[in-house]
This record gives structure tokens, C-alpha cells and sequence, in this order.
């Protein structure tokens, strides 16, 4: 039988980026990254990016690089166990 490769419709990547335009979407991909019960700061370097590339410029994009490759995610985590300690909760909402 022959394998047969058929392209898909949509690469991942374009689409990500292409939904996280929606501002909301945005707030809500980055909250859900924050809420994860097992944390991993890459990962949130990651999600960062994504919404850089579809809401700002290369800028934005080298601020989450150098946010990355720092302590800071795993500040950024530190800070959201705090506060859940206090029983409060860090979210990312749009701006009005």
C-alpha cells in the first residue's frame, strides 16, 4: 500500500498566532499557562512569545526572549503560589 502525505489545511503555528489576535484569547492562553499546577517557566517563555507575535513587534518579542532566558518565569510562578497561599489569584485580563 502506498503512503500518501496529505498537507493540512492550516499550519498550528498560524493558527495560534491567528486567534490569539483576539486580545481575550490572549488574556485567557497566558491565565491558563499561569494556573498550571505543575509549572514550567519554558513554557510560559513560550506562550509570552506567541503573544507577542500576534499582538506586538519585534520588540515585544525581544523582551520575551530576554524574559526567558532570565529567573523571571519562575519568579512570575513564585509570585502566583503566593498569592494563591493568601488565597488570591494572579489573572491577565484585557485593558478596557
Amino acid at each position: 500500500m502506498q503512503s500518501v502525505k496529505v498537507p493540512t489545511s492550516r499550519d498550528y503555528q498560524e493558527y495560534l498566532v491567528n486567534s490569539l489576535k483576539d486580545p481575550d484569547r490572549a488574556a485567557g492562553y497566558i491565565a491558563a499557562i499561569l494556573e498550571e499546577s505543575d509549572p514550567e517557566p519554558e513554557l510560559l517563555a513560550s506562550a509570552l512569545d506567541d503573544v507577542a507575535i500576534a499582538l506586538g513587534g519585534d520588540g515585544d518579542r525581544q523582551w520575551v526572549q530576554d524574559f526567558g532566558t532570565s529567573d523571571k518565569s519562575q519568579a512570575v510562578y513564585e509570585f502566583a503560589a503566593w498569592l494563591d497561599s493568601l488565597g488570591l489569584k494572579l489573572t491577565v485580563t484585557v485593558k478596557p
